[in-house]
């Protein structure tokens, strides 16, 4: 809540909407998720190390506390589907499945706790969840509700799969009632959006912040660099309708980081890290981090990373510049006038040098910068809004910058452009 007050006009232009009144998720949330990397994979016999089981998430947790992910802000270990056993109990209880959950979600949860760490969980409004197990129909939302409260969850994904758009229109809203009616912090993650389009008539942006803490607006992300760019194209694409709608409490969610596993180069995934950043997206991981490589870590606990997606405005960026030569620009304004500037190819050649100025990106005129390049950490001071410059883009990589204003006097104070078609413009207020 400080940078409400920190800069209440600023949040007053740019928040369309009020947030979920539960005072969680004022930063995009961070952590771990099974789903991208593990799938429904419940063969614990013929693969005990890799299966959805209690074992998995206990290890996971351990390498979040002590492998320095838990400092950075990962704090989240969340648990998707294909956890529970084939049908609910007697009283029509969810259940863990007692072979790969033996101690019960509630001993994972205070396991969770005792790390300093938070525990996800995932459910699906409709007869079954996308993997076939229970799901949670209309009559059974509160007491899913509470089932989860007493465990000690402190995060529910709330799937679409086998429902109606008119099962999904009463069930939502039912559940973010029934989880604030628990009186536990539940931040609550929807996918409502995605199974109806993700876009205007159908997906009613303000409605869905009121109620979501962040959502799924579009398909799941695959371990491949074609499925980051089909995410991103869809995300800028429609950008005028996506932008305004996160903010700090409800945010949209381009799905898992997928660096550290099989289907991006170091180029992919230093670019899916940064984009995912400009886009103030949840950064949820979704990697082996029991054997995860020195790079794809260095990447993903990027310090001035973190603090850019973490920043309180928690305005989303957008695309600025497409250029012919396949070389795209977005910016990212940030609190106390700074803002990120990825600098992205799409070229599959040769690096590219990009030559552009502030000035040609709409920067207030006579301003001066001290500039930091977030991945080399190196700080190049004094950069005039009029001053040419130029970047050396890799193929399918980025650069990034982190820029501070070194004159007060002229430091901008950013707003949210609504829908203007325009692209976004930095302005002084």
């Amino acid at each position: 809540m400080g940078a409400m007050v920190l800069s209440g006009l600023v949040l007053a232009l740019a928040l369309p909407s009020v947030a979920l009144e539960n005072g969680l998720a004022r930063t995009p949330p961070m952590g771990w998720l099974s789903w991208e990397r593990f799938r429904c994979n419940v063969d614990c016999q013929e693969d005990p190390r890799n299966c959805i089981s209690e074992q998995l998430f206990f290890e996971m947790a351990d390498r979040l506390a002590e492998d320095g992910w838990r400092e950075l802000g990962y704090k989240y270990i969340n648990i998707d589907d294909c956890w529970s056993a084939k049908h609910r109990d007697a009283a029509g209880h969810l259940v863990p499945d007692p072979k790969r959950f033996p101690s019960g979600i509630k001993a994972l949860a205070d396991y969770v706790h005792a790390r300093g760490l938070k525990l996800g969980i995932y459910g699906d409004l409709g007869i079954f969840t996308c993997g076939g197990y229970p799901g949670t129909m209309l009559e059974h939302v509160k007491q899913d509700a509470q089932t989860f409260a007493e465990w000690g969850v402190d995060m529910l994904k709330l799937d679409g799969c086998y429902s109606s758009a008119e099962e999904q229109a009463k069930g939502y809203p039912e559940m973010a009632r029934a989880l604030n009616a628990t009186g536990r912090p539940i931040v609550y993650s929807c996918s409502w959006p995605a199974y109806q389009g993700g876009l205007p008539p159908k997906v009613n942006y303000t409605i869905l912040a009121e109620i979501c803490n962040l959502w799924r607006n579009y398909k799941d992300i695959q371990d491949s660099w074609e499925s980051v760019l089909s995410i991103v194209d869809w995300f800028f694409t429609n950008q005028d309708v996506l932008q305004p709608a996160a903010g700090p409490g409800h945010w949209n969610d381009p799905d898992m980081l997928i660096i550290g596993n099989f289907g991006l180069s170091y180029e992919q995934s230093r670019s899916q890290m940064a984009l995912w950043t400009v886009m103030a997206a949840p950064l949820l991981m979704s990697t082996d981090l029991r054997t995860i490589s020195p790079s794809a870590k260095e990447i993903l606990q990027n310090r001035l990373m973190i603090q850019i997606n973490q920043d309180p405005l928690g305005i989303q960026g957008r695309r600025i510049v497409k250029e012919r030569s396949h070389i795209e620009v977005f910016l990212r304004p940030l609190s106390q006038a700074a803002s990120a500037l990825v600098f992205f190819s799409r070229r599959t050649d040769m690096p590219f040098r990009y030559t552009t100025s502030l000035a040609k990106l709409h920067f207030p005129e006579d301003a001066v910068y001290e500039v930091q390049d977030v991945y080399v950490g190196k700080i190049i001071g004094a950069l005039k809004t009029a001053d040419i410059f130029s970047v050396v883009i890799n193929p399918s990589g980025v650069v990034m910058w982190y820029l501070r204003p070194m004159a007060p006097r002229v430091q901008p104070r950013y707003v949210r452009q609504q829908a203007s078609g325009e692209g976004f413009r930095p302005s002084l207020l």
